[in-house]
């Protein structure tokens, strides 16, 4: 293994690390090691992370639709099991900054007030609701995929966990991160991505779009990346206007939103 690949690992291990409950530790951890140059690097292998996280979700998927009864309700099960698995594996943590985007921009406030309320750790009526509904309506839309088979199901989720981790990496190369907290665990991944590291992310991504055309066809590819572009979009308008940029809450918001427009796009008739 030469040197480039070693230290392409290295920057996955580190996103995995960052991202995921997953332990790299004792001395394969010692062996990636850490700084904070490494630590915006490995920004280029979110979509990766998604490989990993998507992947056991759609495992999960597959088991417990075979397990479970034929049906709606095996089918509605199933789609809990996998929202859950991932929920767990990834600490909440895309479901937390979403929560904490909601309410930080659910109200009629300045950035600077905007900004103080993402970084209370208490969750306010506004993240409340969108954690819920956003929840809710991913295991909905997942059941709804499912009931064209098992198949089906498990491509939307490993696809859609892959391409919704690019997303962040289109808002951190468009807009200024902003957070003014210096200790900020996000700043060193959240602060720049570098040309190089945005390809990487899509090469990382492109297998995915194919999983889609495969297991979906080529009309429901074309209409989950419309509306991959239009959650961008959307979010990022949002984040211009109101906050001029970016923060690491923010990003997990981006992720999750993308991830709800792909389980739409793909359960549409």
């Amino acid at each position: 293994m030469n040197e480039k690949t070693q230290q392409a690992l290295r920057h996955f291990l580190l996103a995995l690390q960052f991202f995921t409950r997953i332990p790299i530790t004792g001395r394969l951890g010692a062996w990636v090691g850490y700084s904070p140059e490494m630590l915006s690097a490995s920004s280029a292998y979110f979509p990766a992370v998604g490989w990993v996280v998507g992947g056991a979700a759609a495992v999960m998927m597959g088991l417990a639709l075979a397990w479970l009864p034929i049906g709606p309700l095996g089918a509605l099960a199933a789609a809990l099991i996998a929202t859950l698995g991932t929920v767990w594996l990834t600490g909440a943590f895309h479901e937390d900054g979403l929560a904490d985007t909601a309410d930080g921009l659910g109200g009629s406030v300045s950035p600077e007030r905007a900004l103080q309320i993402m970084k209370d750790s208490r969750i306010g009526s506004y993240g409340t609701v969108a954690l819920v509904l956003a929840l809710g309506l991913k295991v909905v839309l997942v059941a709804t995929i499912a009931q064209s088979g098992a198949w089906q199901a498990m491509a939307a989720l490993l696809a859609a966990h892959v391409l919704s981790r690019l997303a962040p990496l289109v808002v951190m190369r468009s807009l200024p991160y902003v957070s003014d907290a210096d200790s900020a665990k996000s700043k060193p991944m959240a602060e720049a991505v570098t040309g190089a590291g945005f390809r990487t992310g899509c090469l990382w991504s492109i297998p995915a779009l194919l999983l889609i055309w495969q297991a979906h066809g080529f009309g429901h590819l074309v209409l989950a990346l419309l509306f991959w572009m239009a959650a961008i979009a959307y979010v990022f308008r949002l984040l211009r206007r109101r906050l001029q940029g970016f923060t690491g809450d923010t990003l997990g918001a981006v992720q999750q939103v993308c991830e709800l427009a792909l389980y739409l796009a793909l359960a549409m008739q």
